[in-house]
């Protein structure tokens, strides 16, 4: 039963001022949310002075407690607090502002569970963080929940999360000099419903410190605006970054605006990208290379990128792909000598079908390189204005593909070309017996 304000304060004869101020927060929170909160004794000072010492204590008491702490509107100036097993700290959406001061983060969790963070603002505030720094940083936390908060101004990452389990959602991650969010070797973990915006090299990165099962689940965020301020050739600028992380489900995700790459799966086995939505990339919009095993690229829409999908580096071990019913368009040629323009690519023991391809103006699919071709499958994809509608690796020593039941149009150097590197060998396949390649079996295609 709910013990109202009168009766507290005739209960309260011999008690503080502050404690019976406390007392009226916990409350009015509870009316609001049907749960006890309490200050213990912490008001904002609007960053005037350092509120670390004080925070630190409230939020100790409310581990011990079990009450959760929370901070009113306003502006508090604070160092790196550790959060200890059960935290719970709740503030006023947009208005309580914990702005950094020094430390190398605001909040740091590090063996504890079951923290929670709703309703935060950290503020970086473009202070240096040192190495390493984040506005938030849990380590070998179970049970972490990260709700409604915002990380903002961080010269570093916006979260770094190393061995976590839990949930970051419908957050908003923006300016960050560096990454969004980094996870490595994760035990659990949600990333949902978040915005990361305006990040310096990457937006978010799932990895692992070695190859492994990972199983993290990056499902409906909104991604935009990354860039490559660190400069490389892949490592940076990319929307979703998975590395060497197994079993990753990236679903149902708005990603725009990245220098390189809307999603980019490194050496990461069994990796789903499943009904994204991607424009404008400075390279490839989905990639998986290296040395994966197992990718499914289903359902997506890209629209201006350099390349839609690569599947590449057979050479190293990557292979086993489906890549079905995707909607790719606007493709572009890049100025430098790594032009692409091709719509899909695949090299290895892969499967290509009910795929939408229009404007490539290198190849609308690029079936292996060189060498670097074994059992793939084309089928049921329309590819409209292309350059080349299919290029496929004659090499004698490739496996074999099949190529059949497309419609192609408006293709200006043929709707199928055997290849030898970048350069078209014979006649359009579409039109002319392929039994001349050992490894090229291409029928009931239709051309216009």
């Amino acid at each position: 039963m709910t013990i109202g304000r009168r009766q507290w304060m005739l209960a309260g004869l011999g008690v503080g001022l502050a404690a019976v101020a406390g007392l009226r927060v916990v409350v009015a929170r509870e009316e609001q949310t049907g749960g006890a909160f309490s200050t213990y004794g912490v008001v904002p000072a609007g960053g005037e002075i350092d509120q670390t010492a004080t925070l630190q204590s409230a939020a100790d008491m409310a581990a011990q407690s079990g009450t959760p702490l929370f901070l009113p509107a306003g502006i508090y100036s604070v160092g790196r607090i550790e959060l200890k097993s059960g935290t719970q700290v709740h503030g006023v959406p947009g208005r309580t502002i914990l702005r950094y001061r020094s430390g190398g983060a605001v909040l740091s969790i590090n063996q504890a569970d079951d923290v929670g963070l709703k309703d935060l603002v950290l503020d970086g505030a473009d202070q240096p963080l040192g190495e390493g720094g984040a506005l938030l940083v849990a380590v070998d936390a179970k049970h972490l929940s990260v709700a409604d908060c915002r990380f903002l101004g961080s010269t570093g990452d916006g979260v770094v999360l190393r061995r976590v389990a839990g949930r970051i959602c419908e957050c908003e991650i923006g300016g960050s000099r560096n990454g969004g969010i980094f996870s490595e070797d994760a035990a659990g973990l949600e990333i949902t419903d978040n915005h990361v915006r305006d990040c310096g090299n990457n937006g978010i990165q799932i990895w692992r410190s070695k190859p492994g099962e990972d199983g993290t689940i990056v499902t409906a965020n909104r991604i935009e605006r990354i860039g490559a301020e660190s400069g490389g050739r892949g490592q940076n600028g990319n929307g979703v970054n998975v590395f060497r992380a197994g079993s990753v489900l990236v679903s149902a995700n708005r990603i725009t605006d990245c220098a390189f790459t809307a999603i980019r799966a490194n050496s990461s086995a069994n990796c789903q990208m499943i009904g994204n939505s991607c424009a404008r990339f400075g390279e490839v919009a989905l990639y998986a290379e290296f040395t994966f095993e197992g990718v499914i690229i289903a359902n997506n829409v890209v629209d201006k990128a350099a390349m839609g999908v690569s599947v590449t580096n057979f050479k190293q071990g990557g292979r086993l792909a489906v890549v079905q019913g995707n909607l790719i368009r606007n493709l572009f040629l890049r100025k430098d000598v790594d032009s692409r323009g091709v719509g899909i690519a695949v090299e290895a023991d892969s499967v290509v079908r009910n795929n939408v391809i229009e404007g490539a103006p290198a190849y609308g699919i690029r079936i292996g390189w060189g060498s670097y071709l074994r059992d793939v499958t084309v089928t049921d994809n329309l590819i409209r204005n292309a350059h080349i509608g299919i290029g496929v690796s004659a090499d004698s020593t490739t496996g074999p593909t099949l190529i059949t039941d497309n419609l192609i149009t408006g293709s200006k150097e043929g709707a199928i070309r055997a290849m030898n590197g970048a350069t078209p060998i014979g006649l359009d396949l579409a039109r002319a017996n392929a039994e001349a390649y050992r490894n090229i079996a291409a029928f009931s295609n239709v051309t216009g």
